[in-house]
């Protein structure tokens, strides 16, 4: 058996297809987000703009969050000792986890080490606990989300992208004395599309089915507390289990849940994914608890990064740039070929210190890869500007150049 050739086939094929990812080696100057340093294979340095950064708001960057990481390690130390049943338990894990079930109105919330790891924990186990489940599943879940629903181990149907015709039907035709768990997104990431969410908890409501909502691209970001869309829309007490991260907006690391104690309690109490694993480490839940108090207290943020997505979207339109319909902040710009894509990214890197990664297939059909901006409220109008040029001279050479 050549083990050896199997690996480097299972490479080779991701090449040919030009769908092999490669990492750029960048460091971020702090204090001045969105600039940062790349790195090239001799180590020299030179200054780029990132684009791409999931740290939707900067507050990865911001005075607040240092201050309390930085008082945190004085405090107490680097790591948190262990699981959170042995001996990762501190204050700052239950304080966080007390101002995440305020943010969406709920009676507990429980920390995970990612977002990753809360969907695939809380899902597997919910799908568990409930005997004869069926998950009904958003066809463009996350990853997460898949690979929870599919370690749950009971029946799961698939409805088409927001469509609550198709999601109906399935429920109509499953057995109502079987539980039931309706797992969808509220800002679907790579497209920037919204949820109905209010929609599907009536559907919930008429089916007797539980609801879980997957936050993680507009916590922080939307409503007045940052609690997410649902706060936006005023149906998060609609919902039975919202789960979000602190890795995005927040600007830190972790995931989490927020319901009704019982089930929180139930998650906490069967989950391998969390039982078995160290606890976020005290600095970052003290810097996500900053960010969490921070910004259910100050809109700046959103209205920034909100208005900086506006105006790259009227640009890139104007200029006759392939941008692909959003109603949120994500900024998604199609290219339609993977090879073009890390093509077009390459020389934004390289011509112009654009930093930008280029989305493939499987994190999008095949044939929709595009380049995927997230504008923030410390993205300028000049920055904005000459991004639309660079890029209009890419998809039209031949045109004469715009003005940056």
């Amino acid at each position: 058996m050549r083990y050896d050739q199997i690996f480097s086939d299972a490479i080779s094929r991701l090449h040919d297809e030009g769908r092999y990812r490669v990492f750029v080696d960048i460091l971020r100057d702090r204090g001045a987000y969105p600039g940062a340093r790349c790195f090239d294979a001799a180590g020299e340095a030179r200054p780029i703009t990132v684009w791409c950064s999931n740290d939707y708001l900067g507050m990865g960057q911001h005075p607040e969050v240092l201050e309390a990481m930085e008082a945190a390690i004085a405090d107490v130390g680097a790591g948190s000792g262990g699981t959170r049943n042995i001996s990762g338990n501190t204050h700052y894990h239950i304080e966080l986890e007390r101002e995440l079930a305020d943010l969406h109105g709920k009676e507990s919330a429980l920390l995970f080490t990612s977002g990753y790891v809360s969907n695939d924990a809380t899902l597997a186990t919910l799908g568990k606990l409930l005997p004869g489940c069926v998950i009904f599943s958003d066809e463009l879940n996350h990853a997460s989300m898949i690979a929870g629903i599919r370690n749950a181990g009971c029946e799961r149907k698939i409805f088409r992208h927001n469509d609550l015709a198709h999601l109906e039907a399935l429920l109509a035709e499953t057995d109502p004395a079987r539980p039931k768990l309706i797992a969808f997104e509220s800002v679907y990431s790579m497209d920037g599309d919204v949820a109905q969410i209010a929609a599907i908890c009536d559907l919930a409501d008429r089916y007797q089915a539980l609801t879980y909502l997957d936050e993680v691209h507009a916590v922080g970001m939307y409503g007045p507390r940052g609690g997410g869309i649902s706060e936006r829309d005023g149906v998060a007490h609609r919902i039975s289990v919202i789960e979000g991260t602190l890795a995005k907006a927040f600007g830190v690391m972790g995931g989490y849940i927020a319901a009704d104690r019982a089930i929180v309690d139930c998650i906490r109490s069967y989950a391998p994914g969390f039982i078995f694993t160290t606890s976020l480490s005290p600095v970052l839940a003290a810097g996500a608890l900053a960010s969490v108090r921070h910004l259910k207290a100050s809109t700046d943020e959103r209205e920034g990064q909100q208005a900086a997505a506006r105006r790259l979207k009227s640009l890139f339109r104007a200029a006759g740039l392939p941008v692909l319909p959003s109603d949120t902040h994500i900024v998604p710009l199609l290219v339609g070929d993977p090879i073009q894509a890390k093509a077009l990214s390459d020389h934004l890197l390289i011509e112009h210190g654009v930093y930008v990664q280029p989305i493939n297939f499987p994190t999008v059909p095949r044939g929709t890869e595009r380049l995927r901006f997230t504008p923030g409220p410390l993205h300028g109008e000049d920055e904005m500007k000459a991004l639309t040029a660079a890029l209009a001279a890419w998809y039209f050479p031949y045109r004469m150049p715009i003005a940056a």
